[in-house]
Formats: structure tokens, sequence, C-alpha cells
């Protein structure tokens, strides 16, 4: 996986609600766990935008209800700065679900914008999506 050309902060707990962006059927959905995320020993597990983790689906379609899927986060709420020097937020949390371990969306449309950081690190994410910033 691609490193991120920012510094990323700590914007998200496992336990978190977040919005499912795309047409996958979930509506709102809660982190579950990090995939390759560090933290210290004992110490509770964080996601911040870009990472890849697992989600439970709360509501949403029926069928996918309760179900565990694979997603990366596209948009989180806590700024976090690039290299140019800018801070970037966004006003919600939000992450597109993955249907395979190599990226592809389970979704075929994104809505709303999706960060550049995630462009760069999923390009099969930004295929779908209206719009990066």
């Amino acid at each position: 996986m691609k490193g991120v050309a920012a510094r990323l902060t700590k914007g998200l707990n496992v336990g978190s609600l977040m919005l499912a962006s795309d047409n996958s059927g979930a509506r709102i959905v809660k982190i579950t766990g990090v995939m390759g995320g560090k933290s210290k020993r004992g110490r509770q597990q964080y996601a911040k935008i870009g990472d890849w983790v697992k989600v439970s689906v709360r509501k949403g379609d029926p069928k996918i209800k309760g179900q565990l899927f694979d997603a990366v986060i596209i948009r989180q709420k806590k700024p976090y700065r690039r290299n140019t020097g800018q801070r970037v937020a966004f006003t919600d949390n939000a992450v597109a679900l993955l249907k395979d371990d190599k990226g592809n969306p389970k979704g075929t449309q994104i809505k709303g914008p999706i960060a550049k950081e995630v462009a760069d690190r999923w390009p099969f994410l930004t295929k779908i999506a209206k719009f990066v910033m």
C-alpha cells in the first residue's frame, strides 16, 4: 500500500459510527477494527483518512445489515495537515465499502468528495468518485 503525503491526525476510534458514502446499500457503519494499523501495546487502535478498516453495517439494506465488510475511510471531520501547509477538514466522517482485498469497491459511485490522499492510495476509488479534493 502506498504511503500518504500528509501529516494525518488520529481521527476516528474503534466503535465510531460513520456514513457509507457509496451506493452499496449500507447507510450507517461502525468501525470494528483497523487493518495494518500501528498503536502502542494495550492502547486502543485508531483510524485516519485513507486507512483500510473493518466495518459492521448498522443501518441500510436488510440483506447486508449486521455483516462485516472491508472499507476505506474517505472523509474525516478532524483536520489534518498537507505537506503544502494547508489544513483539510470535511463536514462528515465517511467510508466506501470494498468488495475484495485488492481495493475494488462494492458500489459503483461515491456520493460527495474524497480526499486527495485517498485517491493516491486507492486508485479504484478514484474512478468512481464524483470529485477529489
